[in-house]
């Protein structure tokens, strides 16, 4: 039945609270007048901040994550995306409409609370919400996700609730965490973001895994790395990193892939090979670190064993590539110099540390076109991947670039590349050119690993997979 509304503008408040012409219906008609102004002078809150709100009568909104009844208290957990709550209702305590709204409230409606902040360590976050007053904003209908056990595909079809679930949220405050801190470490160190292009010309290591597009009648590329448009902007700022989508047309359906990804690239001006990796070192140990402080209860809601975690700490494990085939041949019996370390081998060789190990000198061969090679060994070149530990693999992948025009240029040439498409790139060491190196390290494999799960579809909140590309 619809009901007219007077709506109260709460002092210092954002938002507004409802109530009933002439009452506090729903939030408490038989109240005293006192009870009633108390409520109406109930302050907005976020649940992650309701252990510092102690004794307070507070106002929360949110939905109902789950529910139940004796028939004279029932028990809200009431989430606003902040955190989750348990509301306390008494049926003495409140009137009946509002009684029969929190008995009726089914998971995913959404409410509006109003309750004092009482203290409890035995409660989730360590406080309960004692309520005076509820109303219904919106009654949901069963909820899909919960009923039953569901399947991957089910779940992807429907991300859009997914994201709902307990461990799905904090996954994705872990991921968030994880980018904050990354913009942090960048941003104390005195680097410059660059913001590189989405759309691109040509391609950092050949089309072949590339989306193509119509660019106004030319063929245009969504961009597999920011890498190409970080060294010159490393001539004028001198360090500087991108942080953004990148896009990867491989027709992988493994566990670590992904068609849309993010990445974050920096490049750093007069930075060497063994700086490099001091560098990917000093990052990832950062990033982990963060992790640990900031996303304790969240690492906790996913289950996640953070004592392996706690030993990813300075100096790391550093191999070469004839290092790494040596492990590799122990382990399999056999494997030929020049093979490719894929995701089995990675696995294999990172199993014998307790923290991210990285594998240096990789055949030049099998490298892209800009690494530079090592001067005292042309066969392999200055490039270091960074493996991390319990299966997750490649993590990190860099080298110091060619800043040799004329190599660079028969490099290109021997790819098969058209020098007409980078000589804009060719530039760079044409004009004042200097040594330099970066790296690029895909968030969601990162993500995965701090959150211990077993596929990336889990750490971003729309993945992009093969052959699916909905919601």
């Amino acid at each position: 039945m619809y009901r007219p509304l007077v709506v109260l503008v709460l002092p210092g408040l954002s938002g507004t609270l409802t109530r009933s012409p002439a009452t506090t219906r729903g939030f408490g008609e038989e109240a005293t007048v006192s009870e009633a102004t108390a409520e109406q002078e109930a302050k907005d809150a976020a649940v992650r901040h309701l252990k510092e709100r102690d004794g307070e009568l507070v106002v929360v909104r949110g939905w109902i994550a789950g529910s139940r009844s004796s028939g004279k208290i029932a028990f809200l957990q009431v989430r606003d995306g902040s955190g989750v709550v348990q509301a306390v209702v008494s049926r003495r305590d409140v009137p009946e409409e509002a009684w029969n709204d929190a008995v009726r409230a089914t998971q995913e409606s959404t409410v509006e609370v109003v309750g004092r902040v009482r203290a409890d360590e035995r409660a989730p976050g360590g406080v309960e919400l004692h309520v005076t007053g509820l109303r219904l904003i919106h009654l949901s209908p069963e909820f899909p996700i919960t009923p039953k056990e569901h399947g991957t595909a089910f779940l992807m079809q429907h991300r859009h609730l997914w994201l709902r679930s307990s461990r799905q949220r904090a996954a994705l405050r872990v991921r968030s965490e994880v980018e904050q801190a990354i913009r942090d470490f960048y941003y104390e160190r005195g680097y410059t973001l660059i913001d590189s292009p989405i759309l691109t010309p040509a391609a950092c290591e050949g089309t072949a895994t590339l989306f193509s597009t119509d660019y106004f009648g030319e063929q245009a590329f969504l961009s597999q790395s920011g890498q190409l448009y970080l060294e010159p902007a490393a001539a004028a700022l001198g360090k500087v990193y991108c942080f953004g989508p990148t896009f990867r047309a491989e027709k992988s359906k493994t566990r670590r892939h992904l068609m849309e990804f993010w990445m974050v690239e920096p490049e750093v001006a007069f930075l060497e090979f063994d700086g490099l990796c001091d560098l990917a070192e000093e990052f990832v140990s950062y990033l982990v670190a963060r992790v640990l402080d900031r996303s304790a209860e969240d690492l906790k809601t996913l289950e996640r064993d953070t004592s392996k975690l706690a030993s990813v700490v300075p100096p790391f494990p550093r191999i070469t590539y004839d290092d790494a085939v040596k492990i590799l041949a122990q382990e399999k019996g056999e494997f030929a110099w020049g093979g490719d370390i894929g995701a089995d081998e990675e696995t294999l060789i990172a199993s014998r540390y307790d923290r991210p190990v990285m594998v240096t000198h990789y055949p030049a061969a099998m490298k892209a076109f800009y690494m530079q090679p090592d001067p005292a060994n042309p066969k392999v070149a200055l490039a270091l991947d960074m493996l991390a530990p319990e299966g997750y693999g490649e993590i990190i992948g860099g080298s110091q670039r060619i800043h040799d025009h004329d190599l660079l240029l028969q490099r290109i040439q021997e790819h098969g590349l058209p020098v007409e498409a980078f000589q804009w790139y060719l530039d760079v060491r044409k004009y004042g050119t200097f040594p330099h190196s970066g790296f690029g390290m895909g968030v969601e494999r990162f993500v995965a690993w701090m959150c211990g799960l077993q596929h990336v579809r889990e750490t971003i909140p729309y993945p992009r997979m093969l052959y699916r590309i909905y919601p």
